[in-house]
């Protein structure tokens, strides 16, 4: 059991420090001719939180707007369980969406607040991944929403702690829909791919 555990723990460690091999990643499943700075998730239209996320990407400067930047996100549904669906043998999460940066860096995901899942009380979150022109895709750290019951005054501390209040997503109401703007800025630790 103790040698379980332990290579357990040593591929746990070992895909944490390497970075999602391209072909595994659903940041390329879609042709990059296809993304627009505009996406709408599957099943927007029936939801009842709708959500326009929307921001600016910025260089690693922090000032200068980063075009082509492709952003992925994918998310529980409004109940906070992952919609898991097959293409042949791939399985993939449904309620997910890409956009590209416009040359202002700009970008608009259409998509809905998803939920909690009180099962394993797990706050709700959007899960992004990001890729920079000619740079290894990476992983930010999920998005969750400030007004989201499970975000406690220790969650809140822990984020401070970490200096991840960036994370937190605050939302106003606007023409009827949920609206959070969330900039980036690129790490400029990312690789460049070969």
């Amino acid at each position: 059991m103790k040698n379980f555990i332990s290579a357990f723990c040593l591929i746990c460690f070992y895909s944490a420090i390497h970075p999602i091999a391209a072909q595994n990643s659903p940041i390329h499943d879609r042709d990059v001719a296809q993304i627009s700075h505009t996406d709408t998730i599957p099943d927007y239209r029936s939801k009842t939180n709708k959500l326009k996320l929307t921001g600016v990407v910025y260089k690693n400067d922090g000032v200068t707007p980063a075009k082509d930047v492709i952003i992925y996100i994918e998310q529980p549904d409004e109940d906070g369980d992952f919609d898991l669906r097959r293409t042949g043998d791939e399985r993939y999460v449904f309620h997910r969406s890409w956009v590209k940066t416009d040359a202002n860096g700009r970008y608009t995901i259409h998509t809905f607040v998803p939920g909690n899942d009180r099962r394993y009380n797990q706050l709700q979150q959007i899960f992004p991944l990001i890729k920079a022109p000619s740079k290894q895709e990476y992983e930010l750290h999920s998005f969750v929403f400030n007004d989201d019951p499970l975000l406690t005054k220790r969650c809140r501390k822990r984020l401070a702690k970490n200096n991840q209040t960036n994370r937190i997503l605050t939302t106003k109401k606007e023409n009827g829909i949920l609206v959070a703007n969330k900039d980036i800025i690129l790490s400029e630790d990312t690789e460049p791919t070969i």
